[in-house]
């Protein structure tokens, strides 16, 4: 790996620092360079606040040494206004002279702009580096740009014998198959994505929060499939604790393509990305319809013997690791 590579590694580094609080936005690493020295740093902040260049540059101690550095960023710098003013004016108004792009940026407003005012401004601009990386990072952003959908992220528990809830149960609550590292991770993970799905038979049989209390963080915009309209206020889904979007006939149509409507909703809400935690019949449903990008299986130790079976699906392993006793398997949908 050549030092153009490790500096855009880097900016992925620490552009991770902004998942789960820069939505709708990308999150975006930057890094200054100046004779082969890291001078500055910086990555998205929450919404509404700066783009990771402004930060970098604002690191900074001497600004005299922008005139002789080199940005490298994740991300193709904005060339619009937004909740900020354009990047790449800044980077042009610091006569920064080199720019290192990892990839493009797909949004409209953006798709090349942002390159075309540097180099119009003189600097030389690299794109291009460590691309796959880039785009596996900002893989939310560009699903949504891309496919007019949020990133989609399927997750559940099953027992060692293959089932996701017992046939019976005593109470209105979850039956953990999973141990409490699963779950807190599960928590973390709440934290990182915008909204969180399930259907209506998961808010009747468990009554879920569906909030985060194992990890700190914001908790997602929840949403529920309620067909009917037919589910009591009192559940804790209607609780104060977090935002609630209901899906019903008067606006999704649950005979054709449920996914692909909800979806679509999603979109116009400007959700970019979601995870469906069930039921089984919900996650099955985006699984036949082809609509998602991650699987989050876990498998405990339990066994039901008789139940509700776990999805059936395909997808391409890229991970297995154990946490405790529970093993997690990470699939992707290519």
């Amino acid at each position: 790996m050549n030092t153009t590579e490790l500096y855009i590694k880097r900016a992925l580094q620490i552009a991770k620092n902004g998942l789960g609080t820069t939505r709708p936005n990308p999150m975006v690493g930057a890094v200054i360079v100046c004779n082969d020295k890291i001078i500055g740093e910086g990555f998205t902040s929450a919404y509404g606040g700066n783009h990771a260049e402004v930060n970098a540059i604002a690191s900074v101690k001497d600004i005299s040494l922008l005139k002789k550095s080199t940005l490298y960023v994740t991300l193709e710098p904005c060339s619009h206004f937004g909740k900020t003013p354009p990047c790449s004016d800044l980077i042009i108004k610091h006569k920064i002279p080199e720019v290192v792009i990892g990839c493009l940026d797909d949004n409209p407003q953006v798709a090349g702009k942002g390159i075309e005012k540097l180099k119009n401004a003189g600097c030389k601009v690299t794109v291009g580096v460590l691309e796959t990386e880039c785009k596996k990072h900002h893989k939310r952003f560009f699903t949504f740009h891309n496919k007019k959908r949020p990133y989609i992220i399927l997750k559940w528990a099953e027992t060692d014998d293959g089932f996701i809830a017992p046939k019976t149960k005593k109470e209105q609550k979850p039956v953990w198959i999973t141990n409490p590292y699963s779950r807190q991770l599960v928590h973390k993970w709440r934290t990182e994505e915008q909204a969180i799905l399930v259907g209506t038979n998961t808010v009747l049989q468990d009554n879920p929060s569906l909030t985060v209390r194992d990890w700190k963080g914001e908790n997602p915009i929840r949403v529920v499939l309620d067909r009917r309209l037919k589910l009591d206020k009192n559940f804790f889904v209607f609780n104060d604790n977090a935002e609630t979007i209901v899906l019903s006939e008067a606006n999704i149509d649950f005979k054709n393509s449920i996914a692909k409507d909800i979806c679509n909703t999603l979109f116009k809400k400007n959700i970019n990305s979601v995870i469906i935690e069930g039921g089984a019949k919900t996650l099955q449903t985006f699984i036949d319809e082809s609509l998602w990008d991650e699987a989050r299986v876990f498998k405990g130790k339990t066994k039901f013997k008789e139940g509700t079976k776990a999805p059936i699906f395909r997808g391409n392993l890229v991970s297995k690791e154990k946490i405790a006793d529970d093993i997690l398997r990470i699939y992707t949908n290519d």
